[in-house]
């Protein structure tokens, strides 16, 4: 990779299906309403009639669109046999292939040959004190979860009353931010009331005994819409917990309700509108993970959980100002969460503060056998630990044309103590592994494009996913398995270079290293490191309008670091929060 600076909106206009909104996950839960194979449909003609239609200049016409160039003898030997070929696909496209099935190919980003330091599982705060129960419900609201669990630990306040306090939140705002598909009120009632008992009774469970949260909307809960965010789907009906779900409610955190993400994880616009940035809700909260970063960040929730094929938690959390952990790719299972990309998708939390997220990646982490790609490693975390001596890679350039905010947060990570190292990755052309989002997508939701009910979906536009699973169709199986290669090329050269640091810190879509890091399966923590004056921006960040007003909004950095490392992306993260001094400020209309 070239050391340009690479500025996000360069970056997220050159992602068809980038970070403006992609994650997370395999569905674990039956498929209701699903669109379902028609007459007519592309593919189910007769191999006949399609081999009739293909002829040398057919062949000629395509060279073009793979980029090859054959001579008339070629074109004319490719027709004798091509009829065969398009059978096998034509019968292949009619074999029932539902979101649960996952192909047998399954990504590891650990390299072969390399060990990777064994975690058992302790997780402890930073220490500092909660201070007293706030009188006001609004302070309440916007308190960290680290603060908010010691006050239920401590039994200041019941889970019952904090649940009242977001379910009044969310009737009061939640319409304007258009941040829930559905509110579980009673479910998050009954949840606190067995919370508040257990408390009581001296059998406390953790840091997030109580905590209400919302859960994104392609993650299934048994009994509850599971959307997907998709007209085909808006009536489905999750018959399963997700094992999230599952484990969240081991840990005694209390469903608030299903927050709303863009249409199959991409984007902020979902069947029912467009999720909203509570800086500015004249512009939307940017995706996919939208109504976990919106109702965070205008405390409507204690935390959400969201996911991410490639920016769908960072993208959301530098719009709206939350703190958003990527975790290391297998870290938490997906099963009972929609599959968009089974070699990219990943769950972690949006929260309000680093040393939050490491409460919510404690509880659910770890290995799940019944799901391919999963992965058992623990997870440490000490949120108080002294970050002096910790070696953060940087490169130079990244900060050359970077915003103030990003200047600060390095300048916050210097004044730590930390040691900044030098590094960078090599020229590649880190773009063409983009195919892999294209195609795994739209084999994932194949039946969309046969069906030609893609036309339902409320985004149609070039970079929509109408029209990338379309261009999908294009891919050459040749070209994917290069693309395969390149992966894990640069998979070495990522490891070679966080060999040498315990993190890297840099502007979110610098470097490329949003893609670089998505792709390898490297963790990153999205945190606010300042705010700037924008005008209401579009889903790719450019101007939406004429109107010249500008908003105070908040503004993201990145840090990544080695696989498993999420520990000294908390730690790192809290040190630079409590120097910048902006992660407590609210948003004006929710404050």
């Amino acid at each position: 990779m070239s050391d340009r600076h690479t500025t996000r909106r360069r970056m997220l206009q050159g992602l068809a299906v980038g970070a403006a909104g992609l994650a997370a996950g395999r569905a674990g839960a039956q498929e209701q309403n699903a669109p379902q194979s028609v007459p007519g449909a592309l593919g189910a003609e007769s191999p006949a009639a399609e081999a009739a239609a293909i002829t040398p200049d057919t062949i000629a016409h395509a060279e073009r669109v793979f980029g090859v160039t054959y001579t008339d003898a070629e074109r004319e030997m490719l027709v004798e046999e091509i009829d065969q070929w398009i059978d096998r696909m034509v019968r292949l496209r009619q074999v029932d292939k539902p979101n649960t099935l996952a192909p047998a190919t399954i990504f590891d980003p650990r390299l072969p040959g390399l060990a990777y330091r064994e975690q058992g599982g302790t997780v402890t705060g930073s220490g500092r004190a909660a201070g007293s129960l706030p009188r006001n419900d609004t302070d309440i609201a916007f308190a960290p979860v680290w603060k908010q669990a010691e006050w239920i630990r401590s039994r200041q306040i019941t889970s019952r009353r904090l649940t009242d306090i977001y379910l009044a939140r969310i009737a009061q705002h939640g319409p304007r931010l258009e941040c829930f598909v559905t509110v579980t009120a009673d479910i998050a009632r009954r949840e606190a009331d067995t919370a508040d008992a257990e408390i009581a009774a001296g059998r406390y469970r953790g840091p997030l005994h109580g905590i209400p949260y919302g859960m994104k909307d392609i993650i299934d809960v048994a009994g509850v819409r599971g959307t997907w965010g998709a007209t085909p789907w808006r009536d489905r009906i999750a018959e399963h917990d997700a094992v999230v779900t599952t484990r969240l409610r081991e840990a005694g955190a209390v469903l608030l309700g299903k927050t709303t993400n863009g249409a199959i994880a991409y984007g902020d616009r979902w069947f029912g509108g467009i999720t909203r940035n509570p800086f500015n809700t004249d512009e939307g909260s940017s995706g996919s993970s939208a109504g976990s970063a919106s109702a965070t960040a205008a405390a409507l929730v204690g935390f959400g959980i969201g996911t991410e094929t490639l920016g769908s938690i960072v993208s959301p959390s530098h719009r709206c100002g939350t703190t958003g952990l990527r975790p290391t790719f297998g870290r938490v299972p997906r099963e009972g969460a929609m599959a968009l990309c089974w070699s990219l998708d990943k769950v972690g939390p949006l929260c309000r503060s680093a040393e939050d997220t490491a409460f919510v990646l404690a509880a659910i982490n770890g290995h799940n056998p019944t799901e391919s790609g999963s992965l058992g490693h623990g997870f440490d975390c000490d949120a108080g630990r002294d970050v002096r001596g910790m070696r953060v890679g940087y490169n130079p350039q990244w900060f050359e044309n970077a915003a103030d905010p990003d200047r600060a947060a390095l300048q916050a990570a210097r004044d730590a103590g930390v040691e900044l190292v030098e590094v960078s990755m090599p020229d590649l052309p880190y773009d063409a592994l983009f195919a892999v989002v294209e195609a795994e997508s739209a084999a994932a939701f194949e039946q969309l494009t046969l069906s030609n009910q893609d036309d339902s979906l409320v985004w149609q536009d070039a970079a929509a996913w109408p029209n990338t699973w379309r261009r999908a169709r294009f891919i050459s199986a040749v070209d994917m398995v290069n693309v395969d290669r390149l992966r894990r090329q640069v998979m070495t050269a990522a490891h070679d270079m966080f060999s040498g640091v315990d993190a890297v810190i840099g502007p979110n879509f610098a470097g490329a290293m949003l893609v670089i890091t998505n792709f390898t399966g490297h963790p990153c923590l999205a945190f606010r490191s300042g705010f700037v004056n924008q005008r209401t921006r579009t889903i790719f960040g450019g101007t939406a309008n004429e109107d010249e007003t500008e908003y105070r909004v908040p503004y993201a950095s990145t840090l990544w670091a080695p696989l498993f490392e999420e520990g000294n992306l908390v730690a790192l993260g809290r040190a630079i929060e409590e120097r910048l001094g902006v992660a407590d400020e609210r948003p004006e209309a929710f404050a």
